[in-house]
């Protein structure tokens, strides 16, 4: 048996606001529909989620299709890039996101390490495949996060990969116990 996991990247949001608030924007909300519909014949046994919103968002009507509600894992947010909590800008974070992937220890003051950001994920990712053993998990996630899991267990998902991905992405990642077996994209694109 295996256990699957739905590596849901959420979808477009406002660039304006609280990292931990912004929702999603009118694409956002439609494409939310599109990952719903996408996963309806995965037969889902639980969803889980970064404890912010546009994430939440993104995955919700996948919890309400199987009668649940989202699971929210405050270790499963995306990497703190800042001191303050609001977005740092695509042009600050471009060179951030190079240093962050050539250094993984490299952090901002007041910010976290792809290191450190790895490190807490990982460990909500391990106790889910734990107690969702030979399940289907959907996790509602972003992008830096996402592919710091990803790469955890395969070199491959690095910056290229992270650069490559959508707002929103679908990748199902297969495992046998906790070894990673199979990665296959499930998102059709924008």
């Amino acid at each position: 048996m295996s256990t699957y996991v739905y590596m849901v990247r959420h979808g477009e949001s406002p660039k304006e606001g609280n990292e931990r608030t912004r929702g999603l924007t009118p694409k956002g909300h439609l494409d939310a529909e599109r990952v719903t519909n996408l996963l309806k014949d995965e037969k889902i046994d639980a969803v889980v989620s970064s404890p912010y919103i546009r994430s939440i968002l993104t995955v919700k009507k996948v919890a309400e299709q199987i009668g649940q509600e989202v699971l929210v894992f405050e270790d499963l947010k995306e990497r703190i890039f800042s001191s303050e909590d609001k977005r740092v800008s695509d042009k600050e974070l471009v060179p951030l996101l190079e240093k962050s992937f050539g250094e993984s220890s490299f952090a901002l003051e007041g910010a976290e390490s792809n290191a450190d950001c790895q490190k807490r994920a990982i460990n909500v990712l391990k106790e889910l495949l734990e107690t969702y053993k030979d399940n289907h998990i959907v996790i509602g996630s972003h992008g830096a996060v996402m592919t710091l899991m990803m790469g955890y267990f395969d070199c491959k998902y690095d910056l290229d990969f992270l650069h490559s991905t959508s707002k929103p992405d679908i990748y199902r990642m297969e495992f046998k116990e906790k070894e990673l077996v199979d990665v296959r994209r499930l998102w059709g694109g924008n």
